[in-house]
């Protein structure tokens, strides 16, 4: 079963089940996915939906989830930083599982070997090649540290 699938039946599921949260939560996603389907068609034949496009999408969502909680909490609005935890939660399920930091190191440390990076003007060869290999798998944000640590030494 496709991860789109996946949530389509979760999606049945939770509106049978009268869950208010999840159903609001899985319905965008379900939209968001589809939008980025149709935006990718060519020739306007109906294709499948790729996990590949579904985990961008999701990883996108969680992304804008993280950023509305750091914002909601700098604007000591806890009430909506809880609301938005509990959306990124159910997001989260969906994600493929996330690498730690050590991971995300040991890619970053391979790529600075085999890109003969030294300094922070080397940054975007690194980037450019730990990206394809972390994507959807680890928060850019916490890549981009993780560079900048080992790059200035």
């Amino acid at each position: 079963m496709s991860l789109y699938d996946q949530i389509l039946a979760d999606l049945k599921e939770s509106m049978k089940a009268r869950e208010e949260r999840r159903t609001l939560v899985l319905r965008s996603l379900k939209s968001a996915i589809l939008e980025k389907e149709i935006a990718q068609r060519s020739g306007g034949e109906r294709s499948e939906v790729s996990d590949e496009t579904a985990v961008e999408v999701i990883t996108k969502s969680a992304k804008q989830r993280r950023d509305s909680i750091e914002q909601y909490r700098n604007a000591e609005r806890e009430d909506l930083a809880s609301v938005e935890e509990e959306e990124l939660k159910i997001i989260e399920t969906y994600l493929p599982k996330q690498l730690d930091k050590a991971e995300i190191e040991a890619i970053v440390d391979g790529a600075i070997s085999k890109t003969g990076a030294s300094s922070m003007a080397d940054m975007g060869k690194v980037m450019g090649v730990v990206m394809p290999q972390v994507k959807g798998k680890a928060d850019g944000k916490l890549v981009n540290e993780v560079v900048k640590e080992r790059l200035n030494g």
